[in-house]
């Protein structure tokens, strides 16, 4: 018997959709971007290149083929600016809106610009899609928003005070989209996602998220830090479970669903010192030397959270959201990109395993 979101898939590619994307040049972006590409939907997409990057619509592109990429329109502008937003929401039925300034570390060197992006470039979108009547409006917020709520698993009614300015701008977004229901009758369904990883997540920079950069890091033969003990812990979620919940959201038949915000996470929580453990053990099937390095640990980095683990219930009752794949099972995945993406750059010598 067919799943529920099996059952959607059906569904939109029996009866076409226009979808816009937000930040679809970016990690999250790009892979919806792909997905939607591949069930038959129409897509536009709206990214200013501040952290996404070409390469991954080029990769989109070669993995959806040419015959549907020409169901994709590629807008390349910034949701700080309000015409943009208006222009891109023209036409549309469904909005995943993934744009936004990232990071706990970014935030607190520059939390100005966070603002800009995060409050301002998410009103704009909430402004410009209100207007253009789309059908529903789905964004990216975060589990940072818990703070320092000491209770687990996390459940979206309990919430703590935000440990970082990018957690405050990310509960604003809570806020405002409660308003514009209240207030105008836009409905929206925010999406709390827990450390969401997966092919194309960018291993360089200094914002890197803590799977691709160790990923990067043992390939490369460079040192793998851990912030503090390693006993931090977190809900990692494979970017297909992420997929799964932003398409079930955005396409939800259940009035109660919407004006909601979901814990987007597989449920399950791993520690750093075991999900180290795991990535060294996948590089070693490919460069068996990695075998015996250990990590380097340092300070614990402020602003973070020390242990985070999501209950999913309510995005199972309400929009039938199942998660499909486990963190070990999309760190074997995440392996075979990042092995073959890190060959073709001509910084890992040996040959993929995977």
């Amino acid at each position: 018997m067919p799943t529920p979101y099996q059952k959607v898939l059906t569904e939109i590619q029996q009866n076409p959709k226009t979808w816009l994307i937000t930040g679809v040049a970016g990690f999250i972006g790009s892979n919806l971007l792909e997905t939607l590409l591949n069930q038959d939907q129409h897509v536009v997409g709206l990214d200013n290149f501040s952290t996404g990057y070409r390469r991954n619509l080029d990769q989109a592109r070669d993995l959806v083929g040419p015959e549907k990429w020409l169901r994709f329109k590629f807008f390349e502008g910034d949701i700080r600016d309000l015409p943009t937003c208006r222009r891109v929401c023209a036409e549309i039925d469904y909005v995943l809106h993934q744009a936004a300034l990232g990071s706990v570390p970014r935030s607190l060197e520059d939390p100005i610009r966070t603002n800009e992006n995060n409050i301002s470039g998410f009103l704009n979108m909430l402004v410009a899609a209100r207007d253009c009547g789309v059908k529903s409006f789905v964004y990216a917020a975060s589990s940072s928003t818990y703070g320092d709520h000491p209770g687990l698993p996390k459940q979206e009614n309990k919430i703590g005070n935000p440990l970082s300015p990018y957690a405050v701008t990310k509960y604003v977004n809570e806020l405002y989209a409660d308003v514009f229901a209240r207030s105008y009758g836009f409905g929206t369904i925010g999406l709390r996602y827990f450390n969401v990883f997966g092919p194309r997540q960018d291993p360089d920079g200094a914002y890197a998220a803590v799977i691709p950069k160790w990923f990067a890091g043992l390939l490369r033969n460079e040192p793998v830090y851990i912030n503090g003990d390693g006993e931090t812990s977190r809900d990692f979620c494979y970017i297909d479970n992420c997929i799964q919940a932003n398409i079930l959201a955005a396409t939800t038949l259940n009035p109660d669903a919407v004006n909601q915000v979901y814990n987007v996470a597989f449920g399950e929580r791993t520690t750093l010192n075991e999900l180290f453990r795991m990535i060294r053990d996948l590089v070693a099937e490919v460069s068996p030397e990695v075998a015996e390095i250990k990590p380097v640990y340092r300070d614990f980095r402020p602003g973070d959270v020390r242990h985070s683990l999501a209950d999913i219930g309510k995005a199972q009752k309400m929009i039938f959201y199942v998660p499909v794949f486990s963190v070990g099972q999309g760190l074997k995945r995440a392996a075979k990109w990042y092995c073959s993406s890190l060959t073709k750059c001509g910084t890992l010598n040996t040959k993929s395993a995977f």
